[in-house]
């Protein structure tokens, strides 16, 4: 495997956030669950999918983008989690275990935001579990619609590693016959009017503005 090193600028507070336009693939459409009214989207995501910083769940952009669609929701997303970073679970227990139990007709991926922080020491492993993580989902999951998203990101400078796993996520996603959509580190990044008290993660407006690009790009997929 072959391994691009980039320096990686210390952030004061060193806390972590979370990573999206469209490319379409030839992955399945989705089904409805059998005996459900509605598919179920599951989300593998972090804080960004998660929605902390908004002033209730209903606010974050998972939630919206689901209601909107009419869709059942399971987000089980972790404050922090990447591929590698602060990950204590490979395999049975872990986000992509409970996500293929729940048997969702669609599932949305968007993590790599928080491993740029472990990049420096870990950078083979996130590749390496970036690979795993998404040939897990489509093998456990074959009928599934996989949606994966390009990283999140919340300054107006990326550091270089973020294209290093941007690429490396994009690769994988189409590996494994998902839906890629890139683009989503612009969709927050510098906008301090769209970011929480904390100054990391969207506030309702941020996600509002989340909820808007999401759409427009999973309509061009046709969902």
């Amino acid at each position: 495997m072959t391994t691009r090193r980039a320096t990686l600028a210390v952030l004061a507070g060193g806390v972590v956030a979370a990573l999206f336009v469209a490319c379409a693939s030839t992955a399945p459409s989705p089904s409805p669950s059998s005996g459900a009214a509605a598919p179920l989207a599951a989300f593998y995501g972090d804080s960004y999918t998660l929605g902390t910083g908004a002033s209730d769940p209903s606010a974050r952009w998972s939630t919206r983008i689901a209601e909107n669609r009419g869709w059942r929701e399971f987000n089980p997303s972790v404050n922090g989690l990447g591929f590698i970073n602060r990950r204590t679970l490979f395999g049975d227990g872990d986000l992509p275990s409970m996500i293929i139990e729940k048997r969702p007709d669609i599932v949305f991926v968007t993590m790599g935001l928080n491993d740029n922080f472990a990049f420096p020491y870990a950078a083979d492993a996130i590749e390496a579990q970036i690979a795993t993580d998404l040939q897990r989902l489509r093998k456990g999951l074959p009928d599934a619609r996989i949606i994966v998203v390009e990283p999140f990101w919340y300054t107006a400078r990326q550091p270089e590693s973020f294209g290093i796993i941007a690429g490396w996520v994009q690769r994988e996603a189409l590996a494994i016959g998902a839906d890629h959509i890139a683009g989503a580190g612009t969709w927050i990044a510098g906008r301090p009017g769209e970011m929480a008290s904390d100054g990391l993660h969207p506030n309702d407006e941020g996600y509002a503005l989340m909820t808007e690009r999401m759409d427009a790009a999973l309509k061009q997929l046709g969902l």
